[in-house]
């Protein structure tokens, strides 16, 4: 059986969606993925989110149960040796308000966590939700939605984007670690507006200069749900 490695809530994930050129992306694919395109695309996604109730191989932290997650991220597939595909993504970078949380991450999995003093607002304004999202000094991704969850619907771009249970990394040319993320399947909240504040070139670098600019393709509110996160290996 596998061991569960992280065990959590994810709540009230804002997601932002670009379509973007591959050739952007190609020198940070790990060795044996490929990119993974929705209808000939190629998406890169901005995403914030709530960590509640986190436990370590079953033990909460003090302290470090309750904080926010912003990261950049694009998707990916891998077919495993009996032949069968994994769907996965790719993280440019993840933000974290936790020096301790950006440890592990980056020492387990490898990941580039970094650390931002972040906040959140989630608001219910009669049939209206608003939530916010905070990080650094001049970061924010707000979104204003009806305060309705509805199902997720087959073949969609939200299903898409969502629906990606792998996690990998890149650790160098030919060798990439890879982790199974489990959750149900979300439900979204139809979104009215949204407002995106964020000096990407000094948060991701120049690579990424252009998203300041960029109207996403698609914006999602998904209520989320309880995720456990496995151990991750080495690919064979």
């Amino acid at each position: 059986m596998e061991k569960v490695f992280l065990e959590a809530d994810w709540r009230k994930l804002v997601m932002a969606n670009y379509c973007v050129d591959q050739n952007i992306l190609k020198k940070y694919l790990p060795h044996k993925t490929e990119f993974d395109l929705f209808n000939g695309n190629c998406y890169l996604s901005l995403v914030a989110f709530m960590f509640e109730n986190v436990k370590i191989k079953g033990f909460k932290i003090p302290f470090h149960t309750n904080f926010e997650e912003v990261n950049l991220r694009y998707y990916v597939k891998h077919k495993s040796p009996e032949g069968e595909w994994k769907r996965g993504v790719v993280f440019i970078k993840e933000i974290v308000p936790k020096r301790a949380i950006t440890f592990v991450a980056n020492t387990i999995y490898n990941e580039n966590y970094i650390t931002m003093p972040m906040a959140h607002r989630w608001e219910n304004k009669n049939d209206s939700l608003h939530v916010k999202y905070n990080w650094g000094n001049k970061n924010s991704f707000s979104i204003e939605a009806q305060n309705k969850t509805i199902e997720i619907k087959e073949n969609s771009e939200e299903e898409f984007i969502t629906e990606h249970y792998w996690g990998y990394t890149k650790i160098n040319e030919t060798k990439t670690s890879e982790y199974n993320v489990q959750h149900p399947r979300w439900k979204v909240y139809p979104v009215n507006n949204f407002k995106i504040e964020s000096d990407f070139t000094d948060v991701y670098g120049k690579d990424f200069s252009f998203l300041k600019n960029a109207v996403p393709d698609s914006v999602f509110l998904a209520e989320g749900s309880e995720i456990k996160v496995l151990n991750g290996q080495l690919l064979k």
